[in-house]
């Protein structure tokens, strides 16, 4: 995506990188943190504004549904106007999208900011992507990738826990979101920073030149053979259990296991921790040993029965929510850099934004379904039973996941396949 500018002008020092990298991860922090916001005040919503469950679910749909309108442009408008002043204008948008979720009680309003919240979000990430690879490519970049990743989890984390460190906000609705929108700012602080810093360095030193970015090339999508539309059915599926689980979690661990709002978040926290922790171990394995295909069936196979270990409390409450701990730092792990095994290096971009665009379907899709199908089924406090019904159903997504998996092992393992048991590093 970037080449270093050729010539005697001076480097840039690896201190000020790591003070760029950290400076526009807090950003993402912020994102982050406001997407997950809904979540530990999903029970307050339904008690304190009548909205059910289904309503719930379409805050976290209508947010896809905008990442889905926002892949579809592509990268044309980081291209024009450079990583500083996207980040910067998407940035705002989340920010924008903080406050309005925190001043209105309109459940049309509030729809209206997720919306805003999709369409800012999901570029500022590419945006900022896009930066890091300027200014990292060709010294540390996969490891600053993995600071980056691993600052925006931990907004995920801190949403979670907010009932624990943020319990005075905890009153009513309201006082979540006002904190959430507090930190929301950084989504346009952090640009700000960032767009300093560069301004400042592009006087002093030498930086990389930006090349073209990612985006969805529709004939591309014709090219592609079964192995990967195997891995792209997996993703769909996998994120399609994970996510959505993830929005209704934490009224469901308060609801059906009698948690109280504190413990319940700290249960939820243990998906971005365990992905933040083990991953990158994960990833580290699979490049000595190969086995991808393996490894992503037996991330599927552990994932399958946890639904429904939590539905009917089968098992003590650790176990299921330590396989699925394993099941999302393993899957992503393998599966992400397996793609690049299967794609030509020209296709890649397509490739990753097909992958993301069919996740951002099933996400919206499944979120709707399950709290649709909460409320037909009366999940509730008094009724906790009500969630079986979307658990099953979680773990049926379970289930095509290691369909998908198998077949992918199968794939590989004929004349057309690409080395993914075989190559290490």
């Amino acid at each position: 995506m970037y080449a270093n500018v050729a010539g005697t002008a001076r480097q840039v020092p690896p201190a000020y990188r790591w003070l760029v990298l950290i400076v526009i991860s807090l950003a993402m922090f912020g994102n982050y943190y406001v997407y997950d916001s809904i979540a530990p005040i999903a029970d307050l919503l339904k008690s304190d504004l009548g909205w059910s469950d289904s309503d719930i679910g379409s805050l976290y749909s209508v947010y896809s549904i905008a990442a889905v309108i926002v892949l579809l442009v592509g990268g044309v408008v980081i291209d024009r106007y450079g990583t500083v002043k996207s980040t910067i204008v998407f940035g705002g948008l989340c920010t924008v999208a903080a406050f309005v979720n925190a001043f209105t009680d309109s459940f049309a309003v509030m729809m209206v900011a997720r919306f805003i919240l999709g369409l800012g979000a999901e570029p500022l990430i590419v945006a900022i992507t896009t930066a890091l690879a300027k200014w990292f490519k060709g010294r540390e970049l996969s490891f600053a990738f993995g600071i980056n990743l691993t600052i925006a989890r931990l907004g995920s984390v801190a949403a979670d826990w907010s009932p624990t460190w943020a319990k005075f906000a905890y009153d009513s609705w309201q006082g979540p979101l006002l904190v959430s929108a507090v930190i929301g700012v950084l989504c346009v602080i952090s640009p700000l920073g960032y767009g300093a810093l560069e301004v400042n360095a592009s006087r002093r030193y030498g930086l990389g030149r930006a090349g073209a970015t990612d985006r969805l090339t529709w004939s591309d999508m014709f090219r592609f053979d079964r192995s990967f539309w195997f891995v792209v059915a997996l993703c769909v599926t996998f994120y399609s259990a994970i996510f959505p689980f993830r929005s209704f979690a934490i009224k469901f661990f308060i609801e059906a296991w009698g948690m109280t709002r504190e413990s319940a978040g700290q249960a939820n926290s243990v998906l971005p921790l365990a992905a933040m922790i083990v991953t990158p171990l994960f990833g580290l394995l699979v490049d000595k040993v190969g086995r991808r295909t393996h490894l992503m069936f037996l991330g599927a196979f552990l994932l399958m029965p946890v639904y429904l270990l939590l539905a009917y409390q089968l098992l003590p409450f650790g176990v299921p929510i330590a396989l699925m701990g394993v099941a999302f730092s393993l899957i992503p792990a393998v599966m992400w850099p397996a793609v690049a095994y299967i794609v030509s290096e020209k296709r890649l971009g397509t490739a990753y934004a097909l992958m993301t665009l069919v996740q951002q379907v099933g996400v919206a899709g499944m979120n709707w379904l399950i709290g649709w199908t909460n409320d037909q089924a009366g999940a509730s406090a008094a009724n906790p039973g009500g969630y079986a019904p979307g658990m099953w159903i979680f773990s049926g997504l379970g289930f095509l996941a290691l369909f998908f998996a198998f077949m992918l092992m199968r794939a590989e393992k004929g004349p057309g396949g690409h080395g993914l048991d075989t190559i290490k590093a």
